[in-house]
Parts: C-alpha cells; sequence; structure tokens
C-alpha cells in the first residue's frame, strides 16, 4: 500500500505538500475508512493536478502518457514511500518539463537498492545484491550506444522489465501496485457507452451486480442485455416494454455507470476527482459506503465541495482534508485547536469557518 506521497514545483505546488496515509488520529469509530481520503479545497486550489502528481509514476515506470504540468524553473520532485508486508519501499525521483530524468533513487527497509545522478552520469548499483540482482549487467543500461539511448529510460523501469523476479519480490509487488493505480474524473463520459463493458455484461452475474449496484444505489430498475442484428449489444430499462439505458437514463445513473464500469476492474489506488458532483449527498453517502464493504484493499482519495460528506457517520476527522491556495494539505483533526470527537457536527464547523485559516 502507498504509506505517504509527497511532490514539489509540479504546477501550483511549489513548494512540497505531502498526503500520509500512515498517520492516524486516536479514534476508536469508523476504523473501514482509514484507506480513504476525501480532500475539500475552494476551486483552482489544485485537487486535479494533485491527482496527476501522484500518477506520474504510473507514467514513469508502466509507460504511460506523462501529464507534462512541470514547472519550467526546475525539476519536479517525487517521492513515494509504500509497505508491502514488512517490507518498507521509498522510490523518488525528479525530472524536468520535458520529462528528461534528473535522479532516481530506490531504497528497501532503509537500505540504498540504486541511486541514479542522470545530470552528471554517475551510477550507484551497489545495492542490487540485497535484491539478488547483482548479476544484472547494468552496463547495459548505462552505456548509451550499445543501448540506443535506452539509458534515459528510469532504471527501475528497466530492471524489472529485463530481470526474472519471483512473483513475491517487493519490485514486482510494487510495480503490480502502481499499474493498478488509477485516476477518475467522474462523469466525463456520461452519453457514451462503453463497449468492453456491454461485452462484459453478457456474463448473467455481472449483468446481474451491475443492477444490483444501481438498485443499491436507490435507482430502482430491472435491466436486459439484448443483442442487436449487426451482433453488437444493448442495454436496456425493463419497464411495460425495453426502454435504452444511455439515451434515457439521467445524469445520475449515467455517472453511477460512468464510475462502475471504471473501479470494476481490480484497481490499487483510485483518485475520484471532483467526487459527488453528479450524486444527492445520500447516493454520495452510499457510494462511500460501498466502496468500503466491496473494496476494503483498495485505496481511494477522492475530491470534493460537497460538504454533506464532512461527517463522523461515515468518515473522521483524520481522513478528512482541506487543500488552501498555499499549497497545503491538512487533517481536520489538525486544522483546529479543539479536540474534535464523534459528536462534532463537522459540516457546520467547516461552513462556520472553524478551519478557515487552513483554506
Amino acid at each position: 500500500m502507498l504509506k505517504r506521497f509527497t511532490v514539489s514545483n509540479f504546477k501550483n505546488f511549489k513548494d512540497e505538500i505531502s498526503l500520509d496515509f500512515s498517520k492516524i488520529g486516536e479514534y476508536s469509530f469508523n476504523a473501514d475508512c482509514l484507506s480513504m481520503r476525501l480532500i475539500y479545497g475552494r476551486n483552482a486550489t489544485g485537487k486535479t493536478n494533485f491527482g496527476r502528481a501522484l500518477l506520474d509514476i504510473k507514467s514513469l515506470l508502466c509507460g504511460m502518457q506523462s501529464s507534462g504540468l512541470i514547472n519550467e524553473d526546475g525539476a519536479a520532485k517525487f517521492k513515494y514511500e509504500f509497505k508491502f508486508g514488512n517490507d518498507e519501499v521509498v522510490y523518488k525521483y525528479s525530472r524536468f518539463a520535458n520529462t528528461e530524468l534528473c535522479d532516481e533513487e530506490l531504497y528497501i527497509n532503509g537500505e540504498a537498492i540504486i541511486k541514479c545522478d542522470f545530470k552528471n552520469s554517475k551510477f550507484d548499483f551497489q545495492g542490487l545484491s540485497i535484491i539478488s540482482a547483482e548479476t544484472v549487467n547494468t552496463n547495459r543500461y548505462v552505456n548509451k550506444d550499445e543501448m540506443d539511448n535506452e539509458y534515459v529510460l528510469p532504471f527501475l523501469r528497466w530492471l524489472i522489465n529485463n530481470t526474472a523476479f519471483s512473483d513475491d519480490s517487493v519490485l514486482i509487488q510494487l510495480f503490480e501496485y502502481v499499474r493498478k493505480m488509477d485516476m477518475i474524473t467522474v462523469g466525463n463520459d456520461l452519453l457514451y457507452s462503453n463497449r468492453n463493458f456491454l461485452e462484459n455484461l453478457k456474463n448473467p452475474v455481472y449483468l446481474h451486480n451491475f443492477e444490483d449496484f444501481l438498485n443499491l444505489m436507490g435507482i430502482e430498475c430491472k435491466l436486459v442485455l439484448q443483442e442487436l442484428p449487426d451482433g453488437q449489444v444493448e442495454l436496456y430499462f425493463s419497464q411495460n416494454k425495453l426502454v435504452p439505458f444511455y439515451s434515457t437514463a439521467s445524469s445520475g445513473p449515467l455517472a453511477l455507470t460512468s464510475l462502475y464500469q471504471k473501479i470494476v476492474s481490480n484497481l490499487s489506488l483510485i483518485y475520484l476527482d471532483d467526487f459527488a458532483a453528479f450524486y444527492h449527498y445520500e447516493m454520495a453517502e452510499k457510494l462511500i459506503c460501498y466502496f468500503k464493504d466491496k473494496y476494503p484493499e483498495c485505496q481511494f482519495i477522492m475530491t470534493s465541495h460537497n460538504t454533506n460528506l464532512m461527517t463522523n457517520k461515515i468518515v473522521r476527522p483524520d481522513c478528512l482534508f482541506i487543500l488552501s491556495s498555499r499549497g497545503t494539505l491538512t487533517a481536520l483533526c489538525d486544522a483546529t485547536e479543539r479536540e474534535l470527537r464523534e459528536g462534532h457536527n463537522l459540516e457546520k464547523m467547516y461552513i462556520s469557518g472553524e478551519f478557515e485559516k487552513y483554506e
């Protein structure tokens, strides 16, 4: 799991900003939301940019397209701290706006595995013996003439792709975790059906689960999937007659569908941007409870303006954060001199200005 993420010089985050999953308050209620973080903040404070920064590691290690939001006046610095079983992993790097790497370092249980200074062409691979990778021919990576400039790739990515690690290797666990990270903007494709999703619904179990999901969210319906003459399939509401789902459903069910088809896979961390923008507060509460019940092993980071969710009924003060225009991220339990308790009305305190100096 991700323990802590830190970034600086990325878009509006000139100074260092961190999100720490391991910092837990002394609360005995809602322990099932400790893998969740709900971030509030005024418009243009950088909630979307923070998600893009967090997912930068996926573009680096998995070859995904980079966001390209690094400031031009220096390198952006990224630091990821993970915990896999008893192993503590720290991976940090910095890169310039043109995606060129400046440096890269990997530590496992406090011991340096690799240190790469690309700017000065200095490399330290002495720690590879700790992960039984001392026989890897690092000269193939460093020698740009032999590797046709492949040295510009992150060494960790090159190492994983060119070494036969066992499935329980901490590096494989790290790579699999990063590969399963995702950022989702809720409802940005409401009007479009997803053909892969519809094909999956051919499985009666998948269709039944999706129907149950909608009903659980308060949308009472019966769904039918039919094959069209051209071989494609279409989803319908089953009422007195079949009614096309995508052309008749309102924005709420469509937003739920958009979200459901994106999180149905086995993800490790989901950054839900603008969460609850299309949902009534009761439905948003049901979604959070659904995430806690169905995806207990997945870490969720959600951004929202919906203050109805700022309640100890479903979350707790150490899982609610305020992102300020100054680029600081503060948990509600650290944003007041009061000792926040289960009986406090967090939404009322927020609206009345209790945490205003942290906005």
